[in-house]
């Protein structure tokens, strides 16, 4: 197998953001398989769109979310950099073309993981092109790119790609083998950066201010499965009333100061 970079996109209810952040790392991938887990706004339909304009796009559609990380399992032990990108994680599309060339290149070949700087934003304004967040660091890098050359094999656990399982190391590496950019890089410096949607609307089907969108991360979504009634009233609930911004988010990705950025290379 040719040395390569494979996109695995995983998303539930991203209709606002996921055409953005596939189209942003089209270029960078060789192949992009495209997972809807259950969506139930225009995220499915978006997706299926796009296979026509991408040969080396692959939509999925799943009802276990552990099926996206069965794509990836194939990679371990190839050449193959997987990167892993969620509905509301927009990359810049021109800084990524050089990060290419130097990560095909060997530039990162002792890593098993790298990640990068990250904007958690609070505000997103098409019109004047900034965004007003949280930078990665101080906050939680949300960066999910892994060298499959690192590993024997990565059997998933069932949760979703890239979490968890069972990951066995070739001799040399291990979880620890991690190379944050954004610890010796600035925004304004680094190869790899993204603007996380994380506190925005992501849906259609969301209110456009406040609350947790519908498209909260699979893990979370996965844990509240509960079949009983009183599973099912609570989720009516949940839609009828978004509860607040959990205390883990906040604590991860709002660290450090409010920044805003020019966001005219990411759209």
């Amino acid at each position: 197998m040719k040395q390569q970079i494979v996109g695995i996109v995983l998303v539930r209810n991203e209709d606002v953001y996921v055409e953005q952040a596939i189209r942003n790392i089209a270029v960078f991938c060789d192949r992009i398989h495209a997972v809807d887990h259950v969506s139930t706004d225009r995220t499915w339909e978006v997706l299926r769109a796009l296979a026509k304009d991408y040969d080396h796009l692959e939509v999925h559609r799943v009802r276990h979310a552990g099926k996206s990380h069965e794509l990836v399992e194939p990679y371990a032990g190839s050449d193959t950099w997987v990167f892993g990108v969620d509905g509301d994680e927009l990359y810049d599309p021109s800084r990524l073309e050089g990060f290419r060339e130097e990560l095909l290149g060997g530039g990162y070949a002792r890593a098993f993981k790298v990640a990068s700087n990250v904007l958690n934003c609070v505000e997103l304004d098409r019109d004047r092109r900034t965004a007003t967040g949280y930078l990665s660091p101080p906050s939680r890098s949300i960066t999910k790119l892994y060298n499959f050359a690192a590993l024997e094999s990565w059997q998933g656990d069932g949760a979703e790609r890239l979490h968890g399982g069972t990951p066995a190391f070739r001799n040399g590496y291990d979880e620890r083998a991690v190379d944050n950019i954004g610890e010796r890089l600035t925004w304004g410096e680094t190869p790899l950066r993204c603007l996380h949607a994380c506190f925005l609307q992501r849906s259609s089907r969301d209110p456009e201010q406040g609350g947790e969108p519908s498209g909260r991360p699979i893990l979370e979504e996965t844990a509240m499965q509960d079949r009983s009634w009183r599973g099912a009233l609570k989720r009516r609930l949940r839609r009828r009333t978004p509860p607040e911004v959990s205390a883990w988010k906040r604590e991860k990705y709002m660290r450090g100061e409010l920044v805003t950025v020019d966001t005219s290379p990411f759209f």
